[in-house]
């Protein structure tokens, strides 16, 4: 019988394409997320049976126990770019990592893939930085062999980085960033999913920092996803005191409507964030080691960004008409 491996958030963006690379290699997959009815697709990725979404609930020990019986690896994909509920930083990122390699560890799998974050740092002022640090830390304690991936910004067709702003200077004539000279090196979501591949057949563990083959600035990179959407937009740089201000506000809303309005701008704790580059550092291991060349946003960023243009997919067929009549 083929292998088993078991992926909790294995239908968020990144979870799919390790799903997806899993079950190409022959293994079987179990996507475990809240929501199963929501991930059917990913059925869609091996043969009838081969994968298969799953109820857990990564706050819960015998949820996330249940779901592990008989896998031969475990993959964490979880996390949260903002507090929602009972999914707070320390629940998700904190304690969920720490549920899942103990319990792994008890049931005897040895193997195991932590997608982490680059800037993760148990000393840091962000409450994001600081949970993915301290997920890292509990699952090495438990797993001390297994893979722990730290990407930059991760980006592909379902991201929520360049779609967002995308749609953004659709709408309106002003971009406004946060942090516009914060440096990135964004990272291609399947590349990502090609190095915790290797994790889960044993071909590497340790500590990777996953970063593409340029470094921008956020000014930079939103420059370059107006050209691939043929806007003109005016980039517009949002001090950081005038950025606290906001997300305060912002906060305070979503705090006294108990969560009915939810912070679908900026919070505080990415305010923090956005004030460090997000690049891979220079002693840590990175996509060399692992023998993976990873691809540039050049190549992949016109594939699902042509949407956002002007005449969206017409848009290339209108400049050759207009090359014609000149």
């Amino acid at each position: 019988m083929s292998k088993l491996v078991t992926i909790y958030g294995g239908s968020g963006f990144v979870g799919r394409y390790i799903a997806r690379r899993m079950a190409k290699a022959g293994w079987r997959v179990r996507v475990a997320v809240r929501r199963p009815n929501e991930a059917i697709f990913v059925k869609t990725y091996g043969v009838v049976g081969q994968v298969e979404p799953v109820l857990c609930n990564i706050r819960d020990d015998a949820s996330v126990a249940s779901v592990m019986k008989g896998a031969d690896a475990v993959v964490n994909c979880v996390g949260v770019l903002a507090e929602d509920g009972k999914n707070t930083f320390d629940a998700v990122q904190s304690e969920g990592p720490e549920r899942i390699a103990r319990l792994a560890r008890a049931a005897g799998i040895m193997r195991m893939v932590h997608v982490s974050a680059i800037g993760a740092d148990l000393e840091s002022d962000s409450n994001y930085a600081r949970t993915k640090a301290e997920g890292e830390a509990a699952v090495l304690n438990h797993q001390p062999d297994a893979m722990i991936l730290r990407p930059s910004i991760v980006f592909g067709s379902e991201d929520e980085f360049f779609n967002r702003f995308a749609g953004m200077a659709r709408m309106a004539p002003v971009l406004p960033v946060v942090g516009a000279e914060t440096q990135f090196q964004p990272v291609y979501v399947d590349d990502v999913a090609r190095a915790a591949v290797m994790g889960v057949l044993g071909d590497a563990k340790g500590i990777y920092e996953l970063g593409g083959p340029v470094t921008m600035s956020f000014r930079e990179l939103m420059g370059l996803m107006l050209d691939v959407i043929r806007r003109r937009r005016l980039i517009l740089n949002i001090p950081f005191f005038a950025a606290r201000f906001m997300a305060f506000g912002f906060d305070m809303l979503q705090a006294v409507t108990l969560g009915l309005v939810k912070n679908g701008m900026i919070t505080r704790d990415q305010v923090r964030n956005l004030r460090r580059d997000n690049i891979v550092a220079e002693d840590a291991q990175g996509f060399d080691a692992l023998g993976i060349e990873p691809v540039a946003m050049v190549s992949v960023l016109p594939d699902y960004l042509w949407r956002f243009r002007p005449s969206g997919q017409y848009d290339a067929i209108k400049e050759s008409a207009q090359n014609l009549r000149s």
